[in-house]
């Protein structure tokens, strides 16, 4: 059996939500070092017109899940958007990590071929293969979200490096 789209989905978000996970965990401490509100993180932007990071966090995870459930063909989790601290958020790649772990290799047994259609029934609806969207849309959009929280974190002093964003491997 090929479960290539398994192994090129799967374990890159398992890897990057465990290290975005990290990095919530060491800026929340760098925080509390700094007696800094940790609002003042949650709430940071690199711009204004972008998400500040509680918002790249969950779009982060909802990328991670959605992907891989449409690429299984299940239900894709709801989650409501309520997180306020950096250990909601913690929480809410937890479950996205648990979610996903109920996922087999074979579950993805041709999704490079199934039909994807994004925003249905909308005047933005698009319809992808598998393989289009996990490689052109879903990891790219899932690597901007975790990139850009990481770069508001190193941006408000949180001392982070390669090695955090990249996790273990």
């Amino acid at each position: 059996m090929n479960h290539a789209m398994y192994a090129t989905s799967i374990p890159v978000f398992k890897q990057m939500l465990n290290s975005l996970q990290a990095i919530l965990i060491k800026a929340e401490q760098h925080a509390t070092a700094k007696n800094i509100d940790a609002a003042v993180f949650l709430q940071a932007r690199l711009s204004p017109d972008m998400f500040p990071l509680a918002r790249q966090v969950q779009i982060a995870a909802d990328f991670a899940k959605g992907v891989s459930a449409r690429l299984a063909g299940v239900a894709v989790p709801e989650y409501e958007d309520n997180e306020v601290s950096f250990s909601d958020l913690c929480d809410r790649l937890s479950k996205t990590l648990a979610f996903i772990d109920t996922l087999e290799a074979a579950q993805f047994e041709g999704s490079e071929t199934r039909e994807i259609v994004l925003r249905p029934g909308t005047p933005k609806e698009k319809k992808l293969s598998g393989s289009a969207y996990l490689l052109s849309y879903g990891l790219p959009q899932f690597f901007f979200h975790v990139t850009t929280a990481y770069g508001i974190l190193r941006h408000q002093g949180v001392e982070l490096g390669k090695r955090d964003y990249m996790g273990i491997y």
